[in-house]
């Protein structure tokens, strides 16, 4: 009898069969844990038909994995989507990291599946996945940057040259640890910004404890980039607005409300966050921030230079 052809390695076969956007989106589940079928549809595919079709591929080349909460009146969610283990050594490899534990998916799955405030964290990415939703269909704009709350809990991430000491501790309970962060960009214009998602389980002095943490951050720092509250509803945002009327306050918190979203069907880049203290809403892009590792506001947009 012939030899037996030694089967093809796993993790080869996988990586044949990666495209571009399955990278992307595998790159995200490392980063941020759990995505819908939807979300993914939004921000990833052209229709819901080819993201099913595709996901069902990545799971068979264990790319990643499912499951489907339960709904507490009877029922199931749709498809929640995290890496499988060949998923996250394709993630490593790609990044140029050791390769992880054996049981790496096996664990975090079970974290998420019994995660209690998993509403929480599919939410706050949301807001970023219509952001990319919303890139996808406008070439001029990017989501250049999603950074997970993860990225923020070590001591030091928040630190800068030039800023006290102190915020080297960034980790301890003075400091901020923002839900996400970004950079939106268009028309050659960028804001990099910091994400607090709110479902209104907590007080409403805990929001405005965070806000504290920020303007402490600001202080400190060199740099300031706006903070995004996204609020369940106009009751909550217009409560927050009343109890933080006349505070002198340096960050720029800018709100806005998923029952404003809903009404106008719009996404985060749209003319929807309100500044404190003032009336109006403003695009994204045009939040006003302090930092030199990004292009300003002041400068020129492509059409201003032309002219």
């Amino acid at each position: 009898m012939g030899k037996h052809l030694p089967t093809a390695d796993p993790l080869l076969r996988l990586q044949a069969s990666i495209t571009a956007r399955d990278n992307r989106l595998l790159g995200w589940l490392y980063d941020h844990g759990v995505l819908t079928t939807d979300q993914i549809a939004a921000a990833l595919f052209p229709s819901l038909d080819f993201t099913q079709r595709r996901l069902r591929r990545l799971t068979a080349l264990r790319a990643v994995d499912r499951f489907r909460p339960n709904k507490a009146d009877g029922g199931s969610h749709p498809y929640h989507y995290v890496l499988d283990q060949l998923g996250y050594d394709h993630v490593h490899a790609q990044r140029g990291l050791p390769r992880g534990r054996r049981d790496q998916a096996r664990r975090r799955k079970h974290s998420l599946t019994n995660r209690p405030d998993l509403p929480h964290l599919l939410g706050g990415n949301q807001v970023f996945i219509d952001l990319a939703a919303h890139a996808r269909t406008h070439p001029d704009s990017d989501l250049a940057r999603w950074e997970p709350a993860s990225a923020y809990h070590e001591p030091g991430t928040l630190y800068r040259e030039g800023g006290d000491p102190n915020i080297i501790l960034a980790g301890a309970t003075g400091f901020p640890r923002p839900d996400g962060a970004g950079i939106w960009t268009e028309h050659e214009r960028a804001v990099p910004f910091f994400l607090e998602y709110d479902t209104s389980g907590e007080n409403l002095h805990v929001l405005i404890d965070k806000v504290i943490k920020y303007e402490r951050l600001y202080m400190l720092s060199t740099w300031a980039w706006p903070v995004l509250l996204h609020l369940p509803s106009a009751r909550r945002e217009a409560n927050l607005h009343n109890r933080l009327a006349g505070a002198d306050l340096k960050t720029v918190i800018a709100t806005t409300t998923a029952e404003l979203r809903t009404a106008l069907a719009a996404s985060p880049a749209h003319q929807i966050w309100q500044l404190l203290g003032r009336t109006g809403r403003h695009r994204l892009i045009d939040l006003p921030y302090t930092d030199t590792h990004y292009p300003t506001h002041d400068q020129p947009t492509p059409d201003e230079r032309a002219a």
